[in-house]
């Protein structure tokens, strides 16, 4: 059995991830003992990180080293004393790219002893389709927890299809698109008591070199019916507020997240149009059954243009949220509209006692209206299972392959480096 295991690790790691540098190390530096959430201890030091049972818990790295019989260096299992980066050079897909070449990883640290876990998120990736995909997520606190930094920036080289408006559009009305888009997100926010968060940033959004085929059906596309144009900016101030009590921004066990922002796009600011939008999202995580390495994660992401027009781009869309990930079981674009309320739900389980390989299984639904002042059409669900191989057991960090379904023969596998939520 164990053999299989090996071989099974060996075979997946060489598909899809090939961890280069899972965490910084250092000789000679005593280890500090990282224990499950709500049982944190800042005691004495000691050389493992174990599970809720007292498991050592172990990761891709330690498996390969196993493998290849080598020997690293003693690990700081502590995000205090040092940085724990993983990169990971990877074979991706999803349905909107195909296969992808990728590289991806993360790094999780502490501006201080008694500060939040901060991480910086970055990718780049050459598709099967010629998509040149190059996003950077970072989120810092500062050391006294009294300021969080929130950054979204991107560049792609998109081709992407559009479906129509409403979640009652049919995937017979594709329309093939090409565009570039430069995205540059920046949102500073101030502690305001506890756990609750307040602020203001400033989106800037400039899709260029716009341009589409039309409907495979030869029907006139909802793109054209909205208003073409070969470039458009949306560019203002957001206003934020955050209540955040998770134990950890990349792989939540516990706690809760609520946002609510109110974004403007002025022409004061280079804006193609002038609309304001309104985001509220809530997710919330339970520790089933309690004591348990299991997790249940709910999430609710409502999308809301509240005046003007936004450009067709710029409206709320399938896949289109900060991470990318709603909508698993349909392209991203596939649902676009002026509301979007969304809902889902995941299970994410252990599947070996040492928290090395997990499992998920998830539902969601989504609805959406069509053109502004109109009324929210049909939800639509997906589902589908998923598995997780721990890449980095101190930051939490997980490899993600999910397959998903929804309506209309909609299917296909979903691979990523964290939790879509």
């Amino acid at each position: 059995m164990r053999q299989n295991l090996k071989f099974i690790l060996f075979i997946v790691s060489a598909l899809f991830t090939l961890p280069v540098c899972a965490q910084q190390t250092q000789q000679g530096v005593p280890i500090k003992k990282i224990l499950p959430p709500g049982q944190q201890s800042r005691k004495k030091a000691d050389t493992v990180v174990v599970t809720e049972k007292g498991t050592p818990q172990k990761d891709l790295s330690d498996e390969l080293d196993e493998l290849f019989h080598s020997k690293s260096a003693p690990e700081v299992d502590s995000i205090t004393t040092k940085p724990q980066i993983s990169v990971v050079p990877a074979i991706g897909y999803t349905l909107v790219t195909n296969f992808a070449l990728v590289v991806s990883g993360n790094v999780a640290f502490r501006t201080g002893p008694q500060s939040r876990i901060s991480s910086i998120v970055a990718s780049a990736s050459y598709t099967e389709k010629k998509q040149f995909i190059m996003p950077v997520q970072t989120n810092f606190f500062t050391k006294d927890n009294n300021y969080e930094f929130i950054g979204n920036y991107a560049y792609l080289k998109y081709p992407q299809s559009t479906y129509g408006l409403g979640s009652d559009s049919k995937i017979a009305n594709e329309d093939p698109m090409d565009y570039s888009l430069v995205q540059l997100y920046e949102t500073v926010l101030r502690k305001v008591t506890g756990n609750f968060f307040a602020g203001i940033g400033f989106d800037f959004d400039d899709h260029f070199n716009i341009s589409e085929k039309g409907n495979n059906n030869g029907m006139v596309s909802d793109y054209a019916n909205y208003g073409t144009s070969n470039r458009s900016i949306s560019s203002g101030f957001t206003l934020n507020g955050v209540y955040d009590s998770r134990d950890n921004s990349i792989n939540p066990f516990k706690g809760a997240y609520i946002g609510l922002q109110l974004r403007t796009a002025d022409k004061a600011f280079g804006s193609t149009s002038e609309w304001q939008s309104v985001i509220f999202d809530a997710r919330k995580y339970f520790n089933l059954p309690e004591g348990s390495g299991n997790v249940l994660a709910l999430w609710n992401y409502d999308w809301i243009i509240v005046a003007g027009k936004p450009p067709y781009l710029d409206l709320p869309a399938t896949g289109w949220d900060s991470n990318w990930a709603t909508g698993r079981g349909y392209i991203q674009g596939r649902f676009r509209g002026s509301q979007m309320v969304y809902f889902e739900g995941e299970y994410r389980y252990r599947i070996t006692a040492n928290g090395l390989i997990g499992g998920t299984v998830f539902l969601n639904a989504e609805s959406f209206s069509a053109g502004q002042g109109t009324k929210l059409q049909a939800f639509q669900p997906g589902f589908g299972p998923g598995l997780r191989i721990k890449l980095n057991k101190v930051s939490k960090t997980n490899v993600s392959a999910n397959y998903g379904f929804g309506n209309q023969g909609s299917r296909g596998l979903f691979i990523s480096v964290g939790e879509a939520f």
